[in-house]
């Protein structure tokens, strides 16, 4: 019998990177081209993390809570994908990749009371698909990326706001099928992309107007599924992202006080796990598990998390050529340590007992 991967698998696939490593909030995943038919697709989501800390440096805040300091956040997702003829597909998809809301409390008494950050990112990538006669896939496309962010960090005195920068960045994939057990196997690349944004800073009584050159990481996935049973699936997927090489180090910043503004210790790598089932012709479900693992090293007062456990489970509805999926995701995130620059290297804040839920709704249309 032949499968295809159930809307319900795709979405417990794509919303468990809601709260991923850095400033990750989605995939960017090329499975929609795997899909059978011709399709359109509308997705959102909403995450709401819970996440704060205590002051544990003498000669800060020792003791302060600051409380919950990250915000409630969306993403919107929009994807058409079209068959040329047996061999050859295309898939334009309009996601966005890259976030931060970030808020501390006012009332807090912590040394970064009254800190906020904000980032946001559109991306636009279109993506051909080649099939041969042996079930090898071959994709690749491009990828237009837009990035735009500020932040006001009231322990240092400082502000930050950019003009939004757009970029492009490639995509490169192949994989193997063998559909009669809806096995397939794919490995996706996702380039950097460069980003040179126009920044206007201001330290203490330091102003001034830049050029901040950073890349947004590199990122290869390996996805994989295989039917075990008459309408069941099991699927998982191994993510890793270069984190360790994004550093955002404005100049007035990075030259008042000697380090970066948002840096990360080491990459990630996030593993998933799952298994979908179809009950009948209407109703199919899936349930998995994701796990990133916490590294060693401090993380930026602007996003002290570090790693997560998470568990998602969907559900996916089908009448004529219409699909509806619906799924939530709850999370542990990973301890994480803060330091700033001034200290030498001291634990600043420790953030421990974290979580985030989440959840997403997507609609297709086949034609």
């Amino acid at each position: 019998m032949k499968y295809t991967l159930t809307g319900a698998v795709a979405l417990a696939l794509a919303s468990g990177t809601a709260f991923a490593g850095g400033l990750e909030r989605t995939t960017r995943s090329p499975n929609i081209l795997f899909e059978e038919g011709n399709l359109v697709e509308l997705s959102f989501g909403t995450v709401d993390p819970s996440v704060s800390g205590v002051g544990v440096f003498a000669g800060l805040s020792p003791g302060a809570e600051s409380g919950d300091l990250s915000e409630r956040y969306s993403n919107l997702g929009l994807a058409i994908k079209q068959d040329f003829n047996d061999n050859l597909s295309f898939a334009l998809i309009y996601d966005q990749p890259f976030g931060a809301n970030t808020a501390y409390p006012l009332a807090s008494t912590y040394f970064a009371r009254g800190s906020t950050a904000t980032l946001s990112s559109n991306a636009i990538t279109g993506l051909l698909k080649y099939t041969t006669d042996s079930n090898i896939s071959v994709y690749g496309g491009l990828r237009y990326q837009t990035m735009q962010a500020e932040a006001a960090l009231g322990f240092a005195n400082y502000t930050i706001n950019s003009e939004t920068d757009g970029s492009f960045g490639y995509v490169a994939g192949v994989a193997y099928e063998k559909p009669e057990i809806a096995l397939r196997i794919a490995l996706t690349y996702n380039s950097a992309i460069q980003h040179d944004n126009t920044v206007s800073e201001v330290l203490g009584l330091a102003s001034g107007t830049s050029t901040l050159s950073y890349e947004t990481p590199q990122s290869l996935n390996l996805d994989f599924q295989s039917g075990v049973a008459k309408d069941t699936l099991v699927f998982g997927s191994i993510r890793w992202v270069d984190w360790s090489s994004f550093d955002l180090s404005p100049a007035i910043f990075t030259g008042g006080t000697g380090g970066a503004l948002v840096s990360y210790p080491s990459d990630t790598i996030t593993y998933t796990l799952g298994v979908g089932h179809r009950f009948n012709e209407t109703w199919s479900g899936a349930v998995s598990v994701t796990h990133e693992p916490s590294n060693a090293g401090f993380y930026t007062n602007l996003g002290p998390t570090n790693g997560r456990t998470g568990i998602t489970v969907g559900a996916t509805y089908k009448k004529d050529n219409m699909e509806i999926t619906g799924g939530v995701s709850y999370a542990w995130i990973g301890d994480a340590n803060t330091t700033l620059t001034s200290i030498g290297g001291a634990t600043a804040g420790t953030f421990t007992d974290n979580t985030a839920i989440g959840a997403g709704l997507r609609v297709r249309f086949r034609y």
